[in-house]
């Protein structure tokens, strides 16, 4: 166990200083990052990763594929532009802490109702800056994900081996089910609003096709976008039973994102799917919900060395050769060997070329491990929510 050398951390932060907001980010290994805690006062938990997008750290923060994750943010300037009550994907927050490199500073934003340090307090994540994120991330580049603890508690001494024998008993996400933390209670209905312009956000009233969406921790983006397609979304747990979501008489059912292991998702959630697809009822998914689909088609699922995250990662359509700028947020991901036949594979990433998105040859389902709901964006992969509306409707006329 070490200390980390980072000699001018306290003369650089000399304005921010003060006994009451020293902090320590401990990693499972032993190794220790001084800094200055803000957010909520505490001890967090979690599976350090790294997110290299520079915009929508609120969305990021919000989303609930994110929970059992301490976000490390590669890009220096978190919290510029404040916070406000409608860049949120979840009304709740999962995020097990953040960490930032440099201190928030006064938000700068027409939007901005109050300040990012505000917003992490009211609910309840503890974070920690004036580390050095760099040295972080190349470290979970180069060893993959580590267990890690936020400690931020003022005025009291903190037991080093008590923080360290906590990360390391912390879970992995490997082998573990977080969806029952995330998904809602019960099913509701979603006749909402259309994606955000100039005006806000405003009312879809023309309806036309009807959704179920089954909750693995969905982003409330992704019910924007079927809005503004004209859909009705009635959202489900994630345990609905199949004969229940057939009950609904829906057009077409959608997998959500989520977060932790496929694997043991995949125990309850794979029988659902391969019923639903032997209906021949269209199927979209994405992220856990893309994992989720390839298993119920036969496929495997593995951990991946350091996953995907940001809003920079470049995909190819193997469909018509284009490439597509993506926001991804993952640590799973599909096999690629001894594929099944019935799945064809139609993007991969070209960063390692990982499967980012199948459909089968045989039914009316696709899926995508990216995020075409990205908000704020980027916004090249949207029109796959058209390609499911598309299938819906083929999928009528050939009823």
């Amino acid at each position: 166990m070490y200390l980390s050398k980072e000699n001018s951390l306290e003369n650089k932060y000399k304005k921010n200083y003060s006994p009451n907001n020293k902090a320590i980010l401990i990693l499972e290994d032993g190794e220790i990052f001084q800094g200055f805690g803000i957010g909520a006062h505490g001890v967090s938990s979690g599976e350090i990763c790294f997110n290299t997008s520079i915009t929508g750290y609120q969305e990021i923060l919000t989303d609930p594929s994110y929970a059992g994750q301490i976000i490390n943010f590669t890009f220096p300037h978190i919290g510029n532009v404040g916070a406000n009550d409608e860049d949120l994907e979840c009304e709740a927050t999962w995020v097990k802490g953040a960490i930032f490199n440099t201190s928030i500073s006064k938000a700068s934003n027409y939007r901005s109702l109050e300040n990012l340090d505000l917003w992490l307090k009211r609910n309840k994540v503890t974070a920690i800056y004036g580390i050095d994120t760099r040295k972080l991330t190349l470290k979970i580049r180069r060893f993959g994900a580590k267990k890690a603890t936020i400690a931020f508690a003022p005025n009291k001494k903190l037991n080093i081996n008590i923080l360290l024998n906590q990360t390391k008993k912390w879970p992995s996400l490997e082998n573990t089910d977080l969806i029952k933390q995330v998904t809602c209670k019960k099913k509701y209905l979603w006749i909402g609003k259309k994606l955000w312009n100039e005006k806000g956000y405003q009312i879809q009233k023309n309806i036309k096709y009807h959704i179920v969406a089954i909750d693995y921790g969905m982003k409330i983006n992704i019910l924007r976008n079927f809005s503004e397609l004209k859909c009705k979304v009635t959202v489900v747990p994630s345990t609905t039973s199949a004969r229940e979501i057939k009950s609904l008489k829906p057009d077409g059912v959608f997998l959500s994102n989520g977060p932790g292991d496929p694997d043991r998702t995949g125990k309850y959630a794979i029988k659902i799917i391969q019923e639903i697809i032997s209906n021949n009822i269209p199927v979209f998914g994405i992220c856990l919900g893309h994992q989720l689909l390839a298993l119920s088609l036969g496929a495997k699922t593995k951990r991946m060395h350091q996953g995907h995250r940001g809003a920079n990662h470049p995909v190819k359509n193997l469909l018509n050769n284009k490439v597509e700028i993506t926001s991804q947020n993952h640590g799973f991901e599909v096999v690629k060997n001894k594929l099944p036949k019935n799945i064809e594979v139609t993007h991969l990433s070209l960063f390692d070329y990982s499967i980012e998105g199948i459909r089968s040859k045989t039914n009316p389902a696709f899926s995508v491990q990216y995020h075409p709901e990205s908000s704020p964006g980027p916004h090249d992969s949207n029109y796959l929510f058209n390609e499911f509306i598309n299938l819906i409707k083929k999928n009528k006329i050939n009823a």
